[in-house]
């Protein structure tokens, strides 16, 4: 007997928190700020901190005007990720699947696992010289205390997603005030920073380091395409029960 496949990508934690019980007004809109801290944290990885310091410290406020166009790219990645989501109730892997012939779809499983490879290679180094440079431990030892990170994750998962979402919560607030503080010691100038915001490259090194800028700010792992997603709708053989009744 061929067994049923759940029709929902990532069921574990696929409509983990219920938006639909009688709250307040206040803690019903809070309990759509989840998963937007969580897509947050992507936009502070150690690809963001690497090419804005680059772009600051050779050019100024120069390439402001990047970070702007690349962030305003963002935003619409991710309100049309959030429109397929809830109106549709896809995400990108299931879209794929009903639109394209199943190699396009291969291909881009392929491409999926590749891109994430490469992001997560950027967060474990990232990781591993931050806690080098803070304490002193061989860069190995940095790479073990990263990968216990997962594990951490894992285990929080299974109390719940809320549980998750605070602990997730509390790190950006953490990362957010020390940005905050950096901002008060450095004490910008106003007017050179209004400056930034016209377009400009100064020589062809900077269009190199835009294009990072604009690659890590839109990076692959904001987008709702996983390779588990990818894997599940290439499993599916058959129509949900629901479909079916």
């Amino acid at each position: 007997m061929s067994r049923i496949q759940n029709t929902a990508s990532l069921s574990e934690v696929h409509q983990s928190v219920d938006t639909t019980r009688s709250r307040p007004g206040w803690r019903r809109i809070l309990a759509f700020f989840g998963p937007a801290y969580l897509v947050s944290v992507g936009y502070m990885d150690p690809g963001n901190w690497a090419t804005d310091l680059a772009g600051g410290s050779r050019y100024g406020y120069a390439l402001i005007w990047v970070l702007l166009m690349s962030n305003l790219m963002a935003l619409l990645l991710q309100s049309l990720s959030a429109r397929l989501g809830i109106v549709r109730n896809r995400d990108l892997a299931q879209a794929n699947r009903e639109t394209y012939p199943p190699i396009v779809n291969f291909l881009l499983y392929i491409l999926a696992e590749i891109a994430i490879a490469a992001t997560d290679l950027a967060e474990v180094l990232g990781m591993a010289i931050g806690l080098q440079l803070l304490t002193g431990i061989p860069l190995m030892w940095g790479v073990g205390l990263t990968v216990l990170d997962t594990f951490l994750l894992l285990v929080l998962q299974r109390y719940g997603i809320r549980k998750m979402e605070a602990f997730i919560i509390a790190l950006v607030a953490i990362v957010g005030t020390s940005f905050l503080v950096e901002l008060i010691i450095s004490k910008p100038q106003m007017s050179e920073v209004a400056k930034g915001f016209i377009p400009t490259l100064p020589d062809e090194t900077a269009l190199y380091i835009a294009i990072g800028i604009i690659g890590a700010t839109v990076m692959p792992h904001n987008c709702t395409c996983t390779p588990h997603s990818y894997k599940q709708e290439r499993s599916k053989k058959m129509k949900p029960v629901s479909a079916m009744l």
